[in-house]
């Protein structure tokens, strides 16, 4: 069978279809990537056969596809919730197609146009108990075991465990100024912890002389990380959200824009969180919320119970194997 994915060229949007296209690939599919150059890389060297549609440099409308579609006729379009364009382009050339998620079904005015048509499934990989009411009263979801997908860093780089808790920070690659990352790390610091830090789109030389204890990179291969760490400070992304849920690590959310506010409060009202609202938190502020996170607490039994929840989630494997019933 052969499977067209496609997902806006951004990290953030792309990473969590992998897992399921690596899948489809391993089950003995053909699978091909309708994406933006930006993201072709990783791509690549999974076997996944990326191109660029027509002029398409984020986002792919119905008219950038169409010619793709008529080339490779695939059986079967599998397009995340930012791509509506990929979802018309499939039903007007009469392929069946997939809906695939990022996380939770995002609010509206963040800039992305809800996946509303046509009505097909919705492979969802946040946890049923996280994810938004009405999306779950309306859609037809599938649940798909959120996987952490990240591209290894170079030169390679590994933390070395300690004795002490690890704090990871990290703003994602699309936010993050240096005197917010500055103001955290000077929060951070006297916790007798061990912090990591990916600093993303700010050099790590913006950040100036940090504590010993403070390791920074701009880019670390989170999926590897994540399972040796202890508390997550980070923006509300959608794929550190699920990432530090899927090993049991509370978190502190400092939410920047897009759909992150509305993660943060998911997440609080869960109990697996807290946050920090908009504008330059104190350091103090930041001390205090996370120390209270380290050691054994309720927001990490929280967080462990959410990753149970995830654990029993249908593997991309499972999924991988029947794609062919959606074909008709």
């Amino acid at each position: 069978m052969r499977i067209l994915f496609a997902s806006l060229a951004s990290v953030g949007h792309t990473y969590p279809l992998i897992p399921l296209a690596i899948a489809a690939r391993d089950a003995g599919h053909e699978v091909h990537f309708a994406a933006g150059e930006n993201v072709h890389p990783p791509l690549h060297r999974n076997g996944l056969r990326p191109f660029r549609p027509a002029d398409a440099f984020y986002e792919i409308y119905a008219e950038d596809l169409e010619p793709a579609l008529a080339r490779l006729r695939p059986d079967l379009v599998v397009h995340e919730w930012g791509q509506p364009g990929v979802a018309i382009a499939a039903e007007r050339a009469g392929i069946p197609g997939l809906w695939h998620g990022f996380g939770r079904m995002f609010p509206d005015g963040i800039g992305l146009e809800p996946p509303t048509r046509p009505d097909r499934p919705h492979l969802d990989i946040c946890p049923q108990s996280l994810q938004d009411k009405n999306f779950l009263a309306t859609a037809e979801r599938v649940a798909l075991r959120p996987v952490p997908y990240s591209e290894p860093a170079v030169p390679p780089w590994r933390v070395e465990k300690s004795a002490r808790p690890l704090i990871y920070l990290t703003l994602g690659t699309a936010f993050g100024t240096p005197e917010l990352l500055g103001t955290v790390i000077r929060g951070l610091a006297p916790l007798g912890a061990d912090v990591v830090v990916a600093s993303g789109r700010v050099r790590p030389d913006e950040l100036g002389t940090v504590p010993d204890n403070v390791t920074v990179r701009a880019w670390i291969p989170q999926a590897d990380l994540l399972p040796q760490v202890d508390v997550v400070v980070h923006h509300g992304g959608s794929g550190t959200t699920l990432g530090a849920l899927s090993v049991g690590v509370p978190q502190l959310i400092l939410p920047q824009g897009a759909d992150q506010f509305a993660n943060a409060e998911a997440l609080c009202a869960a109990g697996a969180a807290l946050s920090l609202q908009p504008g330059l938190p104190s350091a103090e502020a930041v001390t205090e919320r996370v120390g209270s996170l380290l050691g054994r607490n309720a927001h990490r039994d929280a967080a462990r119970a959410i990753a149970e929840e995830i654990a029993l989630m249908p593997s991309p494997g499972e999924i991988a194997r029947a794609l062919p019933d959606w074909t008709s």
